[in-house]
Order: C-alpha cells, then structure tokens, then sequence
C-alpha cells in the first residue's frame, strides 16, 4: 500500500525562497471529494499526474496516496471536468538536511496563503525546523488543497 506521512505548516515569511533550488507553477483540481477519498489531476509545468487519496488517519498525517503520471493533453481535458474552483500555485523545493519541505504559494482564491509540507518516512520522524517555518496545521482539513478548493482563503 503506498502510504503519504506528511505535515503541514503554515510559513511566516519569504525567508523559504532564498533556500529554494526549484519552482513549479502547478495548476490542479477535483474530479472527486467525497469523505473517503479525493480524486485530483494535476499539471506541474510539463508533466501532469491522476492522484487518488484516501482518508486521513486521526492525526492528520498519514494516508493512502496512489499518483500515476498521465499525458499533458489529456489533464488538460480532465480538468475542464473537475469541480469548481482549480487551485493555483507556485511550489518551492527547500532542502532540510536528507528531507525536502514543499512550499506552496497560492493565488487566485487563495492569494496570501503560504503552506509547507514535508514528506516523512514514520510519523515521529526528527526533522529540523526552519525559522521562517510558522504554526503546525497538520490534520486540519481547511487546509488541505481539497478543502480549499471549496472554500478558499479568502472566505475565511
């Protein structure tokens, strides 16, 4: 089973993108919300990607993840399906020591929100936090991309 350990925070200034050694414009959306799984397609400058997630466990931090590389053309199609509002954003790659902290930059609906995600190999994984990290949002459903999809940053 392939299993997605990650936490999120929210990130306190710009400080990420000086230590940042790569970008990617992503554009993504739903096809599929439901309380048991969601269903995302994704484009990330020139590759796309068909994601299904499954529910989060109680702490927020683990789910099943399966992802599978598609062709560009036939994302875009797919996103024309997808449910309202596509989520868009710039990711910034950050290394930390043998891990890497994904900061996304939204916009559109959700202009002003800064999140970090780093991926772990256990959930109690040690792992160093930079200063310009912010407070833990791991496991809170409003900030999960799916969840903000249908109700964005700027309704909060």
């Amino acid at each position: 089973m392939n299993l997605e350990i990650e936490r999120k925070f929210l990130v306190k200034n710009d400080d990420f993108k000086k230590a940042s050694y790569q970008q990617k414009t992503i554009k993504q959306g739903y096809l599929s919300t439901a309380k048991n799984s969601t269903v995302r397609v994704r484009v990330s400058d020139e590759t796309a990607f068909l994601t299904i997630k499954g529910p989060s466990n109680e702490s927020g931090t683990t789910r099943f993840e399966w992802e599978k590389e598609i062709d560009i053309n036939e994302a875009e199609q797919l996103l024309l399906l997808c449910e309202p509002s596509i989520i868009d954003k710039t990711r910034y790659l950050v290394k930390n020591k043998h891990l890497v902290f994904e900061v996304d930059e939204f916009y559109g609906d959700n202009l002003g929100l800064v999140i970090a995600e780093i991926e772990l190999s256990s959930e109690d994984e040690v792992f160093e936090k930079p200063t310009w990290l912010g407070k833990e949002v791991t496991g809170i459903e409003k900030y999960y991309n799916s969840k903000m999809s249908k109700n964005p940053f700027k309704n909060w």
